[in-house]
């Protein structure tokens, strides 16, 4: 559903990982793109894995992290789409095995039935990636219809450097 202004709404939610320091630039990269952004984030990456104050600032809303009471309004509009990022190890697996213990991943798990398009973007590091259950859980979240960006490990390449975290990448993914 889209805002009363006609922008779509897009959910962005964070889990706890280094790079989600950076998610204002997704979420600066959706406004440019006519998004309306709410930001819903892991109780864990709540705690100090972004600048939750900037964030608010930047999307004039407040993030949600927290299930909201029975009879207070809803925070934010249907969403038009999702995007994951980062999408943790944890994440990934709670989400594909339908583990709603979180708004963040009830969230996820409530999109499938609203046919919502989602796109997430992994931070796994490559031990944790190579679990059986990981895979597992991507083949059950493509058959979903998630679509995912490139797998990201934050691990140095070979001349040293980080490799760049491609959050555009998840808007490009939305099509």
């Amino acid at each position: 559903m889209t805002e009363p202004d006609g922008k779509p709404f897009l959910y962005v939610v964070v889990c706890a990982a280094g790079i989600a320091a950076d998610v204002s630039r997704l979420i600066a990269a959706a406004q440019e793109r006519d998004w309306e952004v709410g930001v819903i984030a892991t109780p864990v990456a709540m705690n100090g894995f972004f600048d939750t104050a900037a964030v608010e600032a930047q999307t004039g809303r407040r993030i949600r992290s927290a299930w909201r009471s029975p009879g207070d309004p809803r925070p934010f509009p249907p969403p038009d789409a999702v995007v994951v990022a980062p999408a943790t190890f944890n994440t990934v697996n709670k989400w594909a095995a339908g583990l709603a213990d979180t708004l963040a991943v009830a969230t996820l798990c409530e999109t499938y039935g609203l046919g919502v398009p989602v796109v997430a973007l992994p931070c796994v590091s490559d031990g944790l990636a190579a679990h059986p259950a990981y895979n597992d859980s991507l083949i059950r979240l493509r058959a979903m219809g998630v679509r995912f960006g490139e797998p990201y490990s934050g691990e140095p390449g070979e001349d040293g450097a980080r490799p760049e975290f491609e959050w555009e990448r998840a808007l490009d993914l939305l099509g």
